[in-house]
């Protein structure tokens, strides 16, 4: 059936109406290509397909009236078009505009339109020619189709002029059969997507708002004898012992299918007709596939017309496994799973372009950060996602198109009845939820990385949702996936698992202390927004304790952002607004464990310690070795011991380990530690033995370290007490190739000189050392209101009494040494109270001592050190500490005791939008020097070390910036050593703060010490 579709008006009313969900698309199948025969698969191209990716002429209008009427027809002529790439967004090639919103509907208002409506005054339509030589002619009963496999988020396509059909959801093919508009030679295929239609209202996720041709276009030509649909199922036994792989092929006309697999024993086995046109085998002691040894078997169809001729070959890669729940938890091969995932947008620096090659590199770097499970937030993915998915190893939970965040949001609010939810109980919308469910489906479903189908995300619940999940288990045997019901809890069997998102640990523990119906999941934790990631070790940690805890995805994988250009003509990422959209959230996109480049966080590196296969304990009794593999014994790895003493390595011993899949061993540690005294660490690593798909041999998957003591920590002696002159204004203090000045008025350390007379040598200090007790805010603390709360202390840390008010020093003059204290009143409401003494030898050691007695009332501080700003020729910092990357309180599992360097201006983790970074815990000390060596060396007081920051930019001045960009020229080093930051949090980003063992104390009086001292001089 055709409905008329030529006119404005007729388009405006349909694309409004939720039950015009496709017209003239063909029914969705199973992803399967189809070649000549064995060699032409063998090179991969097939001669039945010809892609339409390049460029086509293109016109751009702000809605359905500013289109061109009748522009599908062949004679009119549109060679003063602008061209556009196809695939590609509109808004990533000058037109329309990004747009960035996390819950809001993106016309929310600028148009008042109710669910199911369409803006009408900006609704981007993009209109697409191109034309394809038809050359040969179709063989007798054979067809040729187009099929769109992304177009956001609805499409029309004519063929010669003639309506071919319609169709919505963005994220699955759209296919028509063009057969019978088509002529010989030059052929015109026309098309419009429009941005908006009644499917947007189901496509509210937490993404960027963008439009288009976005996946490729591809001709199909179907043999008159065409495998239509293929079918793949495999069933294995309870003991492992045998496996049955099941066929089922759909012809579009009468013929026959034969099949053979490969990849268990010496040669293809051919399968057996079993009735009902189901071809199956069976196979004794199969090689199961998993995450942890993807086995993928070779299954050839080979599709002959009646008369016998070879019409189609179809190679498939078949994983023979078994995942569900069994005795109520999830297992995979009969072995209780932890799924140790990631949320992913398909999303990179073209948007939602996405090649097969970056594809790849997304997953080779999730499989060597021992990743083992995706969730597809929150729509299908392009099919090369699950094929690669299928050959790396990783479990996926397939999720629909679905998402209405901003309709759910409005009932839990209370400002729609639980009546108008969308979809809800919505009868108009059930088809279009069917639909979107199908199509996800039958693509998908032979693939064998695929654990379980997810109804979508924050869309509330209702009988529309549950009628999706009981479609799903009508017609496979997955586990079905739906988080939504937490809200709506009157269709608790709309989820097979308990699902939820960003449930702190210790409730997760709670709730299934009382709740053992299901396994638990939680499809979104850790909102990785920022420099966050903090305190994810309990997680991890519970799902190997609790036997129901068995998922945690976090939220996300990359960062979400629009290249842009400055008005100084800079290139940088944008976020919400930089596109001057609106509405739009802000910097809300920048969740990834990587940057939008794909360059890793510190996140990742943190993730890559918890996730890892082995969890290792050291001490000096033993290295402990828990093998967390399901199927891999530890053998399969090279260890490595490694005895090191401030960054030197003293011994390395190799450590032969046979600990099997989900046992503990202990093993005697292969190095002895020195009598001499000493701070030695011990390092344990794991690393590839062979080249696998995603690292080369020699990629470490496990390490650990511990750290121990020999004899007491030397005390540094002391030099002698420098030369005291007690000026009028100033306190000098003089000794070997030093000079310091302290200042009676301005409140401080005014000068710190290294040479032999005040005038020679380099002044190290570019201000007054001043107690800090405040960073740039992190994005979690933005969330939830850190700066209202914890204003005080930026005001404590900022501005200073005036002069007039600065109390004189004390100095007292000892036979060693020389102590000038300097006693603030911070200006904080109620008042604080701050000492800063400096004690100065001979040989121009300054030790520091800082303490703090808060007002009463005040909150815990952001941070409690001293900053100080040294010249910017002082760019190179090495330090003995935790190590490489940048480490928090309550993010530092992946960090390792040694001695590093780096460049400052390097030391900033490049977030999307500046805020506290480049930190490092357990710092022994750290030197900061030009390139002559020439500089200062900081020294923690105490075993555990100090924290330690290194940048070219104050707090104040990152917290300014808007976007790394922003950040002013580099034009002095700003030295931060601190008693503690408060750690990065990250159970949620709107409102969870910081464990309070991760915080500084509350209102109690602290003290950090430590030293300092110019080098190289």
């Amino acid at each position: 059936m055709t409905s008329d579709l030529t006119s404005v008006t007729s388009v405006t009313d349909r694309i409004a109406d939720p039950r015009f969900v496709s017209e003239n698309r063909l029914p969705a199948h199973s992803d399967h290509r189809w070649f000549r025969d064995a060699a032409e698969a063998a090179t991969g191209a097939s001669s039945f397909e010809r892609s339409l990716a390049g460029t086509w002429k293109f016109h751009y209008a702000e809605n359905l009236e500013g289109t061109i009427p009748g522009f599908e027809d062949p004679d009119v002529d549109v060679s003063g078009w602008d061209d556009i790439r196809v695939p590609g967004h509109i808004q990533y090639q000058g037109y329309s505009r990004a747009q960035y919103c996390n819950v809001q509907y993106p016309w929310d208002g600028v148009e008042d339109v109710q669910p199911g409506e369409v803006p009408q005054s900006y609704n981007p339509v993009g209109s697409y020619v191109t034309t394809f030589a038809h050359e040969t002619p179709l063989a007798d009963g054979e067809r040729l189709t187009v099929t769109f496999e992304g177009a956001e988020s609805a499409i029309l396509v004519w063929h010669n002029s003639a309506y071919v059909g319609y169709a919505t959801d963005s994220f699955t093919p759209s296919e028509f059969d063009l057969t019978d508009t088509l002529v010989p030679g030059e052929n015109r295929l026309a098309v419009q997507v429009l941005r908006f239609s009644s499917g947007a209202w189901l496509e509210d996720q937490d993404f960027y708002r963008l439009s288009g041709l976005f996946r490729d276009v591809v001709l199909r030509r179907r043999p008159r004898v065409h495998a239509e649909d293929v079918r793949v199922r495999t069933e294995v036994a309870d003991d492992l012992g045998g496996a049955t792989v099941r066929v089922r092929v759909r012809l579009t006309a009468p013929g026959t299918v034969t099949a053979t697999l490969a990849g268990h024993g010496s040669a293809p086995v051919a399968l057996d007709p079993a009735g009902d046109g189901e071809l199956t085998i069976a196979l004794d002691a199969p090689r199961l596939w998993s995450a942890e040894d993807p086995y993928l078997h070779d299954l050839r169809i080979e599709v002959r017309d009646d008369s016998g001729a070879l019409t189609e070959h179809i190679p498939l890669a078949v994983g023979i496994r078994r995942f569900g729940i069994e005795d109520g938890v999830l297992r995979i091969n009969g072995s209780r799973v932890v799924l140790k995932g990631v949320n992913r947008h398909e999303f990179g620096v073209n948007g939602r372009v996405m090649t097969s090659e970056e594809t790849e590199q997304d997953i080779r770097i999730l499989k060597a950060a021992g990743v083992d499970a995706v969730r597809t937030s929150h729509y299908p993915n392009s099919t090369f996602f699950y094929e690669l998915c299928d050959r790396y190893g990783l479990y996926v939970i397939d999720e629909m198109n679905l998402e209405t965040h901003a309709a759910w949001d409005a009932v839990v609010q209370g400002r729609w009845t639980e009546a108008d939810a969308l979809p809800g109980d919505r009868p108009d919308w059930l088809p279009a939820l069917l639909d979107r469910a199908a199509s996800m489906f039958e693509r998908d479903k032979n693939h064998a990385s695929i654990v379980m189908w997810s109804c979508g995300n924050e869309s509330y619940g209702g009988a529309n949702l549950l009628a999706v999940a009981d479609w799903l288990r009508s017609v496979d045997d997955r586990p079905v996936h739906y988080e939504g019901i937490r809200a709506d809890p009157r269709h608790p069997q709309t989820s097979d698992v308990t699902s939820r998102m960003y449930v702190p640990a210790a409730e997760v523990e709670q709730y299934l202390a009382e709740h053992r119906e299901k396994p638990y999941i939680l499809c979104e934790y850790a909102h990785a927004m920022g420099n966050s990631f903090g305190a994810v070790d309990k997680y991890v940690e519970l799902a190997y304790r609790e036997p129901l805890f068995q998922g945690v995805f976090v939220w996300d994988f990359a960062d979400q952002g629009v290249m842009l250009t400055d008005e100084l003509g800079r290139r940088y990422v944008g976020y919400g607004g930089d596109s001057g959209e609106a509405p739009h959230d802000f910097e809300f996109c920048g969740n990834g464990l990587v940057l939008l480049d794909r360059t890793p966080t510190p996140k990742l590196i943190e993730l890559k310690q918890l996730y890892q296969p082995l969890h290792i304990e050291v001490t000096r009794e033993g290295i402990t070795v828990a093998n967390r593999h399901l199927f891999t014994g530890s053998d399969a790895y090279d260890a490595l011991v490694t005895l090191s003493r401030e960054g030197e390595v003293l011994q390395t011993a190799p450590l032969a380990t046979g600990v099997a899949p989900g046992e503990t061993a202990s093993f005697p540690v292969p190095v002895e530690l020195p009598d001499e005294p000493g701070e030695y660490a011990i390092d344990v690593s794991f690393t590839t033995r062979e080249d696998a798909p995603w690292a080369a041999a020699g990629h470490e998957v496990a390490s650990a370290q511990g750290v121990f003591r020999v004899g007491a920590p030397a005390r540094p002696r002391r030099a002698g007490a420098p030369v005291v002159i007690q000026g009028l204004h100033n306190v000098g203090v003089h000794g070997d190739g030093f000079s310091a000045l302290f200042s009676r008025i301005h409140g401080g350390l005014l000068s710190y000189r290294l040479g032999a007379t005040h005038d020679s040598g380099r002044e190290l200090l570019r201000s007054i050392p001043r107690p800090n007790f405040w960073h740039a805010p992190t994005s979690n603390e933005r969330g939830w209101g850190m700066t209202t709360r914890d204003g005080q202390w930026l005001v404590a840390s900022r501005y200073e009494p005036a002069h007039d008010d600065h109390p004189a020093p004390t100095v007292e003059v000892r036979d060693d040494a020389v102590v000038i204290t300097y006693r603030h009143d911070l200006p904080t409401v109620p008042a604080s109270e701050c000492d800063l003494v400096y004690t100065v030898t001979a040989d121009g050691r300054i030790d520091v001592a800082l303490t703090v007695r808060p007002g009463e009332g005040l909150s815990d501080m952001p941070e409690f050190g001293l900053l100080m700003e040294t010249t910017r020729d002082l760019d190179r910092v090495r330090w003995y500490g935790d190590g490489p990357h940048e480490s928090y309180v309550d993010r530092r599992s992946a960090s390792r005791l040694g001695v590093y360097e780096a460049a400052v201006a390097d030391m900033l983790t490049p977030y999307m939008r500046p805020q506290e970074a480049g930190n490092r815990t357990g710092v022994r000390w750290a030197e900061v020097t030009d390139a002559h060596g020439v500089g200062l060396r900081l020294e923690a007081d105490g075993e555990g070390g100090m924290e330690f920051s290194a940048l070219p930019w104050t707090p104040f001045e990152v917290e300014n910036a808007a976007h790394p960009v922003d950040l002013p020229p580099i034009r002095k080093t700003v030295l931060r050593p601190a008693l503690m930051r408060r750690g990065v949090g990250g159970d949620d980003s709107w409102g969870a703060l910081t464990h309070p063992e991760h915080r500084l104390p509350q209102g109690e009086e602290l003290t950090f010490r430590f030293s300092f001292q110019g080098i190289g001089g």
